[in-house]
């Protein structure tokens, strides 16, 4: 059965609120959520603790930047010990960055912080609903990366066009 319209009107202005008061919570505390690593560090530093060495260029697009500001940020956490740059090897042009030791020890004090605060708001639900709840996320995350994929032309028509 397809979702109703207002059904879908209520889950999209609850995401838009979710997404707002993450903000808000992410500005309010980032110095208590994250300690010493700057709160833009967070997406550029775990998918080398993830994925190991990578450019610039594909740590901006795993953060969803532009290349400059990427490279601002990274410049800021190469400052701050936290990132090491490299000669690429296939590249002489090309540079490879690294997580450093302090960078992995800040992503961890930055991830009890998180864990103690998620726990702290999660502290009145069960956890058979914390279960469900991560694992619909989980699925509304996958639909919506690939309903963002579907070409221009299916979004135009799934768009109410203006009246």
């Amino acid at each position: 059965m397809p979702v109703s319209p207002e059904t879908r009107d209520r889950l999209t202005a609850i995401l838009s609120q979710l997404v707002r008061t993450g903000r808000h919570v992410t500005s309010r505390a980032a110095a208590q959520l994250y300690g010493d690593l700057p709160s833009f560090g967070w997406p550029l530093l775990v998918p080398l603790e993830r994925d190991g060495d990578q450019r610039c260029s594909a740590l901006a697009a795993h953060a969803g930047v532009d290349i400059s500001v990427a490279s601002r940020q990274l410049a800021a956490l190469e400052r701050s010990g936290y990132v090491v740059r490299r000669p690429d090897p296939n590249d002489g042009r090309a540079s490879l960055l690294s997580l450093t030791d302090a960078g992995a020890e800040a992503l961890a004090a930055a991830r009890s912080l998180r864990a103690d605060w998620a726990l702290g708001a999660l502290a009145a639900w069960d956890e058979p609903d914390a279960r469900l709840l991560s694992e619909l996320l989980d699925r509304l995350v996958v639909d919506l990366e690939t309903a963002g994929t579907a070409p221009a032309a299916v979004v135009r028509a799934a768009v109410p066009s203006p009246r």
